[in-house]
């Protein structure tokens, strides 16, 4: 048996051979989108014909294998119910919840999740700490119109430019602060900056003296589906945090099944 570490699971052999043997068959057939003869499976995976015909046969039986012509095998529809039923169990905020625990522990400021709901963003988790002092708190539950927000600016830069240019006429572009974007040209300078960098931050445009940068979660389709900010005094927020905001929003989407 290969010497693997024992914390990754990935580098383990299973104990049971045979399970072994339908791990390489389903990475084989996983790995192509047309179906594939029993001679190739076999040349591909070193199973035996016999073998890999016996396997196949057997997991055919639960529609985990699928045969469009006699001889040819593919992976089947059961795959894609489970697969299904693995990402309705996925949830944004169960999966942001420990690494937005973490980065708070890091940087000692306020760690915000939130959702898009219409032409808003909703606050949906927090992470924050009452020892701490001098932090910036948004109340779960809480809205702020999105382009008054780093979030909001994430899911207007991911937005058709007509329909942008849509939620422009609806809201006016009303604005919070001497600071808020309340014209179209600027809110389009200012999405293209966030479009090109990934990156979106609100510069006291909500609330004077507080600032705020922002970036993307991303589900399993690399749709943008929450964002993850930091906001903090506005005289306090530091460039240097921006590394770690990027790694815990991206370790939040691999959660969700990004691949991206």
């Amino acid at each position: 048996m290969a010497n693997t570490h024992p914390s990754d699971p990935s580098s383990q052999t299973p104990a049971i051979q045979v399970i072994e043997r339908i791990f390489k068959l389903m990475d084989l057939l996983a790995s192509r989108q047309e179906a594939m003869s029993l001679k190739e499976i076999s040349e591909k995976t070193q199973l035996h014909p016999s073998t890999a015909h016996r396997i196949l046969n057997d997991l055919a039986l639960g529609h985990y294998i699928d045969r469009p012509e006699s001889g040819t095998y593919r992976l089947g529809m059961r795959f894609l119910e489970l697969g299904n039923l693995v990402k309705a169990r996925l949830n944004v905020r169960d999966a942001a919840l420990e690494p937005m625990r973490n980065l708070h522990h890091l940087i000692e400021q306020s760690v915000n999740l939130s959702l898009r709901q219409g032409d808003e963003i909703v606050y949906i988790e927090r992470a924050y700490s009452e020892r701490s002092g001098m932090q910036v708190v948004r109340a779960i539950g809480g809205r702020a119109p999105l382009h008054l927000t780093s979030v909001g600016k994430l899911f207007l830069a991911a937005e058709d430019p007509v329909k942008m240019r849509a939620y422009a006429q609806r809201t006016k572009l009303f604005g919070n602060t001497t600071n808020s974007i309340t014209h179209l040209d600027a809110l389009e300078l200012e999405l293209s900056k966030v479009k090109q960098s990934g990156v979106a931050r609100d510069n006291e445009e909500l609330e004077l003296g507080v600032r705020c940068m922002a970036c993307g979660i991303y589900d399993d389709e690399h749709q943008l589906v929450a964002g993850l900010s930091i906001s903090a005094p506005a005289d306090r927020l530091d460039a240097q945090w921006l590394a770690h905001l990027q790694s815990t929003a991206l370790e939040i989407s691999k959660a969700l099944g990004d691949a991206q």
